[in-house]
C-alpha cells in the first residue's frame, strides 16, 4: 500500500459532543474515512499519520446520503459517507489543541 493511498484515507476528524465522549472514557478517536477504505487500510493510516500510536480495534459505519426538501417543489440529496471508530491501545491523538 502506497503512502499516497494512506494519506488519502483519512479524510476529517469528526468533533461532537459523542466523539469527545468516547474519546475520554474509552481512549477512541472518530474519523470520516474514504468511503472504499478497509479496517485494515483505516488502520494503517492511523499509525502512520499519528506517530506514537499503536491501533487496538476499528469499527467502521457506512451513512446513506438523506433525501432533503429545498424549496416548495424540489428535493435534493446529502452525501453518503463513512465513519470509523478508531480505539487506541498506545498513545493518544489530542485534535483540538493546536500545535
Amino acid at each position: 500500500m502506497s503512502a499516497e493511498r494512506l494519506y488519502e484515507i483519512i479524510r476529517k476528524p469528526v468533533i461532537s459532543e459523542k466523539a469527545m465522549v468516547l474519546s475520554g472514557e474509552h481512549n477512541q478517536v472518530t474519523f470520516r474515512v474514504a468511503k472504499d477504505a478497509t479496517k485494515a487500510e483505516i488502520k494503517a493510516a492511523v499509525e502512520k499519520c499519528f506517530p506514537n500510536t499503536k491501533v487496538g480495534k476499528v469499527r467502521v459505519v457506512n451513512y446513506s446520503g438523506k433525501r432533503k426538501r429545498v424549496g416548495h417543489s424540489g428535493y435534493t440529496k446529502r452525501p453518503a459517507f463513512k465513519k470509523a471508530y478508531v480505539t487506541l491501545a498506545e498513545g493518544t491523538i489530542d485534535l483540538i489543541s493546536p500545535e
